[in-house]
């Protein structure tokens, strides 16, 4: 029996590497529906899977939903409708947590409310790490499945050989700016260190929206630091709109170390891609990042942490990367596993409607 899965989203790198590498599996995952505006970088945004009135005219287009990403718009009272209406029409709800907390939201209240909603509608819970497992049961009493993060990098960027490069390069991004990120300290910290070491170089990336005056989401602050740096020889500072996936990859490669600036965060999937590559992350320790692969981590806002783990990964040049027979195979495990998981909530729908 083909299964038929409304994702929330399923144009997304994370929800792709989910299937068989094999095509193997009984298990389809609908197209995102075309949103009524599209949101540059995120197509399937505002995710139209979470509307009650399309998932009532959709109904016998999908067999349940899982929902990832993308709620971040909806008000608690409108998931609980939504939920309501999945209920009502016999549709179980699978979730993934992947953040306990919303990068992109400086006050926690909202997802904390948003997230206890999805949660105590769930048929079936999902996340990432054993540490997520348990807050997840400790903040909402449920009992997630812990599953791995798929591959970032296709499989045969995977198995690519590492472009040699001179010296030893420590880059930090500063996107957009997150709530979540706090990169200046970061960057003054490692200022101080990495052009001492040997090879050393010190590479800062941001978007031009936050270099640029005028711009919502300039940071006049930290755009000044940043230029103050790299003209005083500190770092390198490259500013640029987004980078494509190929791009990124192509980034990510170019350095040794990538650092982390986080100040709170549940996992990543940078941290996934550094990982496929072979460069070595530098993650704090607020989130669950040292249980989804082998890090160096540092305490959350210290400097002298961050230096000393700057030092060592100078120092011992860990080399912590995928191979493709095992990212392959962990594909497959992931696909045979959700594909369970969807057979197990559609059959206990089936004994509840039949009971």
């Amino acid at each position: 029996m083909t299964l038929r899965i409304a994702s929330v989203p399923t144009d997304h790198v994370y929800v792709r590497h989910l299937s068989d590498p094999d095509g193997r599996g009984a298990t389809v995952r609908l197209p995102d529906p075309r949103p009524d505006r599209v949101v540059t970088g995120a197509p399937w945004w505002p995710p139209r899977v979470l509307d009650p009135a399309w998932v009532t005219a959709h109904a016998d287009e999908f067999d349940l939903v899982h929902v990832h990403f993308g709620y971040d718009a909806e008000s608690p009272a409108d998931l609980a409708a939504w939920t309501e209406t999945l209920r009502r029409l016999g549709k179980p709800l699978v979730v993934t947590v992947h953040d306990l907390r919303n990068p992109h939201h400086e006050d926690p209240a909202l997802h904390d409310a948003q997230l206890g909603v999805l949660l105590a509608a769930a048929d079936a819970v999902i996340t990432l790490t054993p540490g997520a497992a348990r807050e997840v049961l400790r903040r909402h009493g449920r009992t997630a499945r812990v599953l791995p993060h798929p591959h970032v990098a296709d499989l045969e960027r995977v198995a690519r050989p590492r472009r040699p490069h001179e010296g030893f390069v420590v880059g930090v991004h500063c996107k957009s700016l997150r709530a979540g990120m706090d990169p200046l300290p970061v960057v003054e910290a490692l200022a101080r260190v990495v052009p001492g070491l040997p090879g050393g170089r010190l590479r800062v990336d941001a978007h031009t929206d936050v270099m640029t005056p005028g711009s919502p989401r300039h940071d006049a602050a930290l755009a000044g630091r940043l230029r103050a740096l790299a003209a005083e020889g500190r770092l390198d500072l490259e500013v640029h709109d987004y980078f494509t996936h190929d791009e990124l990859l192509d980034y990510l490669e170019g350095l040794d170390v990538s650092v982390l600036p986080y100040r709170f965060g549940t996992h990543s999937g940078w941290l996934e891609a550094c990982h496929d590559l072979g460069t070595t992350v530098l993650a704090p320790d607020c989130g669950h990042y040292a249980e989804q692969r082998p890090v160096l981590s540092y305490r959350t806002g210290d400097a002298a942490s961050l230096a000393g783990a700057v030092e060592l990964a100078a120092h011992d040049r860990p080399t912590w990367r995928a191979t493709v027979d095992e990212r392959r195979a962990e594909r497959a495990g992931l696909a045979r596993a959700h594909e369970e998981i969807y057979r197990s909530v559609l059959a206990r729908e089936v004994a509840a409607c039949t009971s």
